[in-house]
């Protein structure tokens, strides 16, 4: 499937289920991970993982780190750059599950739901951890 019909799969079906690319979402979202997205219910809220459209083009996975009156605080979980000025016109749909080697996992099951606690709450311990790891991967 092209990324060009991910808009039309959903508005078609309602889901979209395709091959997890990139390591931002990584640990939560694992490589070869399907992921199931699914029509969003608007306006997000926190800890909601988006799929969502760039004014350039370019399809992304991040979580809702804070909700603003104009729009939304977006970072993935393995990454520590924010990103703001994603709106709900850039939404595509929703992450609701991980098949992982044939396993559902729900993202809002209570052990998914503390882990995104941990890692939006902490955001400047993740910068620290973040830092220290490129400063021992430069040795």
């Amino acid at each position: 499937m092209s990324k060009s019909s991910f808009e039309e799969v959903l508005a078609e079906k309602g889901e979209l289920i395709y091959t997890n690319v990139g390591d931002s979402m990584y640990p939560l979202i694992q490589p070869r991970d399907l992921l199931v997205i699914k029509r969003p219910e608007l306006p997000l809220k926190r800890l909601d993982i988006p799929l969502y459209k760039r004014d350039s083009g370019q399809y992304v996975l991040h979580r809702i780190i804070k909700v603003r009156k104009d729009d939304y605080l977006i970072c993935g979980d393995n990454r520590v750059g924010v990103e703001s000025g994603i709106t709900d016109r850039h939404i595509i749909g929703v992450l609701t599950e991980i098949i992982r080697d044939g396993e559902t996992i729900s993202v809002y099951s209570p052990k998914k739901r503390l882990y995104a606690h941990v890692y939006s709450d902490f955001m400047p311990i993740k910068r620290v951890i973040f830092r220290l790891k490129y400063v021992f991967r430069k040795r």
